[in-house]
């Protein structure tokens, strides 16, 4: 039979383990609430164009509404416009997921690619559309390190559409050739 004094110590560790637990799963619940990619420090801009299924221009950068700025969706690689059908259908599907909303931009280690334009991961009412486009079969998931934030969320995303033969996925009429192999032929 235990003491009072070891009794006590053993309550006592039940009521810290249940206290770590509730504690876990109310950041647990937080997090899946309002995730940390879409924190207060992130810019949300107006769209002023969508380019194509991968870039967006962007105005309200720096403070001054009428300066746009071009956004590379970070990650993912999606059919060239002229690479038909598949640049068209992506780039209409990222316009209407866009919409009239403002979007939020997320960076990660590399702010900037070599054309000068804004890495980014887009978020528009709490779903990031880099994602969206991958799940859809509208992009392929490309890693572009050191961004690498989402690399398993965009290729998990790419997994489920290639196995439901989603967009580019489609087994009837599949893209043939990557966006870069399309873009070295047009060269």
């Amino acid at each position: 039979m235990k003491t009072r004094p070891e009794r006590c110590q053993s309550a006592n560790w039940w009521q810290g383990a249940w206290r770590s637990l509730i504690s876990y799963l109310v950041v647990s619940l937080i997090l899946l609430i309002q995730p940390p990619a879409i924190a207060a420090s992130n810019l949300a801009l107006p769209v002023w164009q969508v380019i194509s299924g991968c870039e967006l221009e962007v105005g309200g950068l720096s403070g001054y509404p009428d300066i746009t700025e071009r956004v590379r969706l970070v990650g993912i690689d999606a059919p060239d416009v002229d690479q038909a059908p598949w640049g068209e259908m992506a780039k209409q599907h990222l316009e209407h997921w866009v919409g009239r909303s403002a979007i939020v931009l997320e960076s990660d280690a590399e702010s900037r690619d070599d054309q000068g334009r804004r890495l980014a991961y887009v978020w528009n009412n709490g779903k990031l559309l880099n994602e969206q486009l991958v799940a859809e079969g509208y992009a392929l998931a490309v890693p572009q390190p050191p961004n690498s934030k989402y690399d398993q969320r965009l290729a998990h995303a790419q997994e489920q559409a290639r196995l439901l033969g989603l967009g580019i996925w489609d087994p009837d009429h599949p893209m043939r050739l990557t966006p870069v192999e399309f873009r070295q032929q047009q060269r």
